[in-house]
């Protein structure tokens, strides 16, 4: 046998296990691909996501004052957990109490420039950070038995009465939680009589409600309520919605008692 017909021969022979293989282990190497093929779109998507899509918060205190204030503006802030979100303006609110001059005339000519989309988009952070702090304490107030529900609100509020204490003075203030309710309570029946004065006089008056976010100590637990109907419904799903009417009608009652 020549040369020429070796190489044939084995070049033949070499196709035929070829063939044979791949009857054989065609399944195992259609899995095999598939799966890699779902592995590099898994990858690829979580690098997507967290490199491309996703723009994680600047550092507080190390970043410049439009790179910390620029991201409340950004959509990529109301992605963060609640938690997160909190606690970021709560460094905010720090670093704010210690600006120096320069930082100051910073941070008031971005937040005068600040217009158009970029605006808007801040305003609806500060609508779905509402919205998921009462979403958060609508869903866990229908987790608990009907008995310990008034006991629930009670604490909601008195522990957002504390954040926005840390957020607007940076400390907690020194009353107690029942000093805390009392101060509620007090400012939700005073909030009410209003109300039934200015619709005994045939109109609704000016109020707080086209104002941004009110904060969450007691003189604007009442306008955080209120808050509710006119900016922050808008930014939730239906089934939300449904929770947090119920409650705040819960919360309502239990304030006005």
């Amino acid at each position: 046998m020549s040369i020429t017909d070796t190489i044939a021969d084995f070049r033949w022979r070499m196709n035929e296990r070829v063939a044979e293989l791949w009857t054989e282990r065609r399944q195992q190497i259609g899995r095999g691909a598939s799966v890699c093929a779902v592995l590099l779109l898994l990858g690829g998507g979580v690098y997507w996501w967290t490199n491309v899509r996703f723009r994680s918060p600047p550092s507080i205190f190390d970043s410049p004052v439009d790179d910390v204030f620029g991201y409340l503006s950004m959509a990529d802030f109301s992605k963060l957990p609640l938690e997160e979100r909190l606690a970021y303006l709560l460094s905010l609110a720090d670093r704010f109490r210690n600006f120096s001059q320069g930082d100051s005339a910073a941070a008031a000519a971005f937040l005068a420039g600040l217009a158009g989309p970029a605006r808007e988009q801040a305003t609806q952070n500060v609508r779905l950070l509402a919205k998921d702090i009462l979403a958060q304490g609508a869903s866990g107030y229908f987790d608990v038995p009907e008995s310990e529900r008034g006991k629930y609100i009670d604490n909601w509020l008195v522990r957002w009465m504390k954040t926005g204490e840390k957020i607007t003075k940076g400390k907690e203030g020194e009353e107690s939680d029942d000093e805390r309710l009392k101060d509620i309570k007090d400012d939700a029946k005073r909030g009410e009589t209003r109300r039934n004065e200015r619709m005994s006089g045939g109109g609704e008056g000016g109020d707080s409600t086209t104002n941004p976010m009110p904060s969450l100590t007691s003189d604007g637990a009442t306008r955080f309520l209120d808050f509710w109907g006119s900016d922050v419904e808008s930014a939730s799903t239906p089934r939300e919605q449904g929770q947090i009417v119920r409650f705040l009608g819960d919360v309502r009652k239990r304030v006005l008692q």
